[in-house]
């Protein structure tokens, strides 16, 4: 796994159809692609990775994409899938100038295109219902039968076809097919469906249709219409594509290239917008931007940043070969990008209170801490330091395991940037619980180090009580226990721990009207963003991303152990 700023260009064959097909100088040494979304739900980071390619490729050679919506099914469409839509592609860093189409726009050509075709005795309109339709056609193994409506006249399929654009018929009574092969060993070749009755009000066009185009239709002769010289598509349409070659020989039109790639696949969840669409209709999360969904839009609100989503996308290649790739990977270029642009601050999630009881009450200290170990230019900020501190729960332990270095009654640890500190006592609550702790504090040790060259073991952060501002923090989990959710019900697959909100978590002064969207490292704890709920009296951060936690593995060794032993 790379690990270096920038991503070692990974095997994509797709790259080197282009570079071929720019030596011999087809297309006219012209690189032309397309994104063409349906806008029927959000996009989600298997787009992200198509947006990459179609975006990447014309860049570096050149040359133009589009960005294109096949709106050709308006009973799933809705303008917020559009604008979500536009808005992903920007937020990826992708631009398509002025290229921005839709199928709708040449709906008028494309009909006109169906009648060449039934004029030309090679498509008729059929009364088969879709049911019917779906009986005829036939298996892999048997032949499809012809419908009795495949030898209608030409004059006949011309007037029903002009009578079902004019709306006299319902919808689903008839539908305009292709006539090729009934008995053809690919099932996409057997009279496939062009258009179908849909008396349903569109985005764009509103009432003027009632017959709308199939994806397979539409798909070749709008690449052709723009000049598309690479039409780039995911593994599943490879035996669309000789359907794709029929309508545009038929048609005697300009001829783009289709490829066809694997499709991203990713552990802990799923890609399918059919079952993410279940997810939000049924309440299961909080939207199509909820932190924990795999949309672009989901990974831009928990703080993932476009950089490392092209970096994972450049990383993981494009083949011909479908493959899992493990939801860790992500993960990783996520916590590279932050951890060069990501400024440091210090957050106490759990806090637990600490009275250092030889410090002045009325004193207060600037401490200097740094912004970005890895990026000096980031500078330096102030960070208060008083009598009273927060420190995390789990930094303090009564009576500490073996490896456990953190703060212990009479243990010494280093306070970040500030002092050592050693715990005298422990006070608890009626319950027992542990509520605050008193410790005391070697003025000698300021900037973290002793002068009489002693070490401690251990770092803590910390926050000021009286200079701490309150936050609500989310912190977010894989949204599905299983590896593939899709294996047994899909529902019980949910992770039940995916999110846990902590509603009183102290963060240092310097995040006071943190702005939405911003992105910090909090030290030792991970990665986190201002949510969008977020206001000037509510701070609301979501993890983005968690740092590696040593302790935590050993810690989960140890119990994994102590099972066995019990066993």
């Amino acid at each position: 796994m790379s690990t270096s700023n920038e991503t070692a260009r990974s095997s994509n064959f797709i790259r080197e159809i282009i570079i071929r097909d720019l030596e011999t100088g087809k297309y006219g040494g012209r690189v032309h692609t397309r994104f063409p979304p349906e806008p029927n739900g959000y996009l989600h980071i298997g787009h992200a990775k198509s947006i990459c390619i179609n975006f990447g490729l014309a860049k570096e050679f050149g040359g133009k994409c589009n960005l294109r919506f096949d709106d050709t099914n308006p009973c799933k469409e809705e303008v917020e899938y559009v604008e979500s839509i536009i808005e992903d592609v920007r937020w990826l860093g992708f631009d398509w100038e002025d290229r921005l189409y839709y199928a709708s726009d040449y709906f008028e050509q494309l009909y006109q295109w169906a009648v060449q075709l039934i004029k030309a005795g090679k498509a008729y309109v059929c009364d088969l219902t879709p049911e019917q339709i779906r009986e005829y056609r036939g298996t892999l193994t048997e032949p499809g039968r012809e419908s009795p409506w495949r030898n209608r006249s030409v004059e006949e399929n011309l007037n029903l076809f002009e009578r079902m654009r004019a709306g006299e018929f319902p919808d689903g009574s008839r539908t305009l097919r292709a006539k090729i092969d009934m008995a053809s060993p690919n099932l996409n070749l057997r009279d496939p469906v062009m258009y179908r009755i849909l008396h349903a009000e569109h985005h764009r066009t509103g009432k003027k249709w009632c017959i709308y185009p199939t994806y397979d239709f539409a798909h070749g002769q709008c690449d052709s219409i723009e000049g598309i010289t690479h039409s780039i598509c995911t593994l599943e349409f490879e035996d669309h594509r000789p359907l794709y070659d029929w309508y545009l020989d038929q048609l005697g039109i300009y001829h783009p290239q289709q490829i066809e790639f694997a499709r991203l696949n990713m552990t802990h969840t799923v890609l399918s917008k059919r079952k993410l669409l279940m997810l939000v209709q049924n309440g299961h999360v909080s939207g199509w931007d909820d932190p924990r969904m795999p949309t672009i839009s989901g990974m831009r609100r928990r703080g993932y940043t476009p950089e490392a989503i092209r970096n994972f996308a450049e990383r993981i290649g494009v083949s011909k070969t479908n493959s899992v790739i493990e939801f860790s990977l992500l993960e990783h270029f996520v916590r590279e990008d932050l951890n060069r642009t990501a400024p440091r601050v210090m957050a106490v999630l759990r806090p637990l209170k600490v009275v250092i009881d030889n410090y002045p009450d009325d004193l207060v200290e600037e401490m200097e801490a740094v912004n970005n170990p890895e990026d000096p230019s980031m500078g330096t900020r102030q960070v208060p330091f008083s009598k009273v501190l927060y420190i995390e729960r789990d930094d303090f332990r009564e009576d500490p395991p073996k490896q456990y270095y953190r703060l212990a009654p009479g243990r010494e640890v280093r306070l970040r940037y500030a002092y050592f500190i050693r715990c005298n006592e422990v006070v608890k609550d009626e319950n027992g619980e542990v509520v605050e702790l008193h410790c005391t504090y070697d003025p000698a040790t300021r900037g973290g180090n002793a002068p009489d060259g002693r070490k401690v073991k251990a770092t803590l952060h910390w926050v000021s009580a009286s200079h701490a501002v309150n936050a609500e923090v989310r912190l977010y989990d894989k949204l599905f226990i299983r590896e593939n959710p899709d294996e047994g019900d899909l529902i019980a697959n949910l992770n039940p721990n995916s999110l846990e909100i902590l509603k009183d978590c102290k963060l240092e002064p310097s995040l006071m009207g943190a702005p939405v969207g911003s992105r910090y490292q909090f030290e030792r704890l991970g990665y986190f963003c201002v949510d969008p709920d977020s206001t000037a009296e509510h701070l609301v951060f979501n993890r983005t991303v968690a740092l590696r936690d040593t302790w935590a593995k050993i810690e989960k060794a140890q119990q994994q152990g102590a099972v066995k032993t019990q066993q």
